[in-house]
């Protein structure tokens, strides 16, 4: 976990998350922009589902010609058998080449889902801190993964279904005009109710399906929360409140599924019964004309399939938009993740730093994570390459937004930093980044082995000097009690781990990596007095010719720092050395002094 993220830098409000409004169109073309190599399987696609649907097309043709044959006294046997083989085997091809489209669109839309998750999770490295800061973490894993998902099924059933919707509907109108045009204009009266219906119930439940993925990224959110926090919510006793807090959620995306899931149900039914109006309507028609000799009794068999292919289609049209609602829906929440801003490139000749001395001077630093809301206000010092320094003071006061702004997790609003005498912005901020260690007093712990957590920072190290950085942070004492000892597994977080002992692993994470700066942030603050002892020689060990900055409550702790320097407000009020600033009898005077009486009391 990076500085900043335990929300200590933030309590002064960091920026909501950005809302992005975006049409149905506009969505819809960036999806087939997506689409990429992809696009060229489309027209091998559509021959197959043309082939098919010729195929389709046929059959009722055929089946109207036998009943013509039969019904005035010319069909033969070998007739009937010619036909029966023919719809069969336009049957079976037809079996065959849904199959084909079924596993042609399969490859399609897990291959254009790859790249679009591909594209997002490389999105999310690149994105500043301050956006994860901003957001709740279950949130954007529901973008990660319920809404990709939803983009991949409506890639797979909507694009071949589109296809073959528009070639059944255009073949089985020329068909039907061919043979009649008097019940084909019968068989379009139904026509204008079906698309009023579509277009009236998909309005709807586009902005259902919408609010139905944000609903479930609100519950992913608090999910993920309440299962990373479990320990503090037994603690305070907060169960039930964090079920009825589910309960509320969970309540509410209930009622918003329900809503976008009764209202596209009610499709299909009415649907189905103007599709029997018009069936009824050729039936009518077609027996007139059928009484007055204008058409034959085959042709009004013909037409009743015809007209079924003709509106079955518009039917799977309203279910096909469905489809596409939810799929939009969960497309445009992945867009607005892909178009918020990155975090700045480089300057164009940003320089790469490397063995820098760590020479640190802040001119004139001002910085605040709202505009109107500064957290530093003109903080100006310098610390000396390899010397330590300490920053104290209360909570909120700006100490972990100093460091923040000195690795350029955020960038400052005026004024500037210079690193060996140069502008950190004039660095490249991946090398600049790789110069600093921290250790944190919330640490985070990947799932993996041990040996992989501690050369998590040095992955090119060998099994000897993963063991020598535990060795020095004191954690080879329980690794070596372990049954698996460096190659035993950790949970998300290290949580079948104690606090101290994941204290322990990341620091000698960073006694691995060797950087050039060291920011230590409590790190010592989830250790018990008998081990902190112990590991205090070993960071000593690695502070040394480093330019270190101490984060610390426990003031003694911090008392052979170079320089301490006190913060509160967003300003530096005192500086300089521990007996200094004692003798000063100032703002450190009193927290130290203050400290150790409470210390008293407790003992007593």
């Amino acid at each position: 976990m990076f500085p900043g993220r335990t929300g200590r830098g933030l309590g002064h409000g960091a920026r909501g998350p950005v809302v992005k409004p975006k049409n149905f169109k506009g969505t819809l073309r960036r999806l087939w922009d997506a689409f990429g190599k992809e696009k060229g399987i489309l027209p091998v696609l559509f021959v197959i589902v043309l082939v098919d649907a010729l195929l389709m097309l046929s059959a009722p043709y055929l089946i109207g010609r036998s009943i013509d044959a039969i019904a005035g006294g010319e069909a033969t046997i070998g007739l009937l058998a010619a036909t029966i083989l023919a719809l069969l085997i336009s049957y079976v091809a037809d079996g065959v080449l849904t199959f084909l489209q079924g596993w042609l669109m399969a490859g399609v839309s897990q291959r254009v889902v790859k790249n679009l998750r591909k594209a997002l999770f490389a999105k999310l490295q690149k994105l500043p801190v301050a956006f994860f800061d901003s957001r709740p973490h279950g949130e954007l894993m529901s973008r990660l993964t319920n809404d990709i998902d939803n983009v991949s099924s409506s890639i797979s059933q909507s694009t071949a279904q589109l296809m073959s919707g528009a070639i059944m509907i255009l073949g089985s109108l020329i068909m039907m005009l061919v043979q009649s045009p008097i019940l084909t204009l019968a068989t379009l009266i139904t026509v204008p109710l079906v698309f009023l219906l579509t277009r009236t119930i998909a309005r709807k439940t586009s902005v259902l399906f919408k609010n139905q993925q944000i609903q479930l990224g609100k519950l992913n959110g608090h999910i993920e929360e309440t299962v990373s926090g479990i320990q503090v919510v037994k603690a305070f006793n907060h169960e039930q409140k964090a079920t009825e807090e589910f309960d509320a959620i969970n309540a509410e995306l209930t009622r918003i599924g329900m809503r976008a899931q009764v209202l596209s149900g009610f499709l299909m039914p009415i649907m189905n019964v103007i599709n029997n109006l018009g069936f009824a309507m050729v039936a009518v028609v077609g027996g007139v004309l059928a009484v007055k000799g204008m058409i034959t009794v085959g042709i009004i068999a013909s037409f009743l399939s015809y007209s079924r292919q003709f509106v079955r289609p518009l039917n799977d049209l309203g279910n096909i938009f469905n489809v596409l609602q939810s799929g939009v829906a969960g497309a445009e929440r992945v867009f607005e993740v892909l178009d918020e801003r990155e975090e700045p490139d480089d300057a164009p000749h940003a320089a790469v730093l490397t063995q820098p001395k760590g020479h640190v001077v802040f001119e004139n630093v001002s910085f605040g994570y709202r505009p109107d809301q500064p957290i530093l206000k003109h903080v100006s010092f310098e610390t000396e390459a390899g010397s330590t320094t300490a920053l104290v003071g209360p909570t909120g006061a700006g100490k972990t937004t100093i460091v923040n702004l000195l690795t350029r997790f955020y960038d400052v609003t005026s004024g500037r930093i210079l690193l060996d005498g140069r502008d950190i912005r004039e660095y490249t901020r991946d090398s600049l980044r790789k110069s600093f260690g921290f250790v944190l007093q919330d640490t985070y712990l990947f799932s993996g082995t041990i040996k992989e957590n501690i050369k998590y920072g040095k992955p090119d190290a060998t099994d000897a000097e993963v063991e020598r950085a535990a060795a020095m942070a004191n954690a080879d004492v329980f690794i070596n009690r372990l049954p698996k000892r460096y190659d035993t597994m950790l949970t998300e977080n290290g949580g079948n781990l104690s606090q101290g002992q994941r204290q322990l692993l990341a620091i000698a994470r960073v006694i691995l990596a060797k950087p050039s700066l060291l920011i230590l942030d409590e790190a010592t603050s989830s250790i018990d007095t008998r081990t902190e002892l112990h590991i205090q020689d070993a960071l000593l060990a690695i502070m040394e010719g480093r330019t270190s900055f101490v984060i610390a409550h426990r003031l003694n702790t911090i008392r052979d720092a170079d320089t301490i320097m006190v913060v509160d407000r967003g300003e530096i009020v005192e500086k300089g050395s521990h007996d200094s600033l004692i003798r000063q009898q100032g703002v450190y005077h009193q927290l130290f002094f203050n400290q150790f009486k409470n210390l008293e009391m407790q003992a007593d």
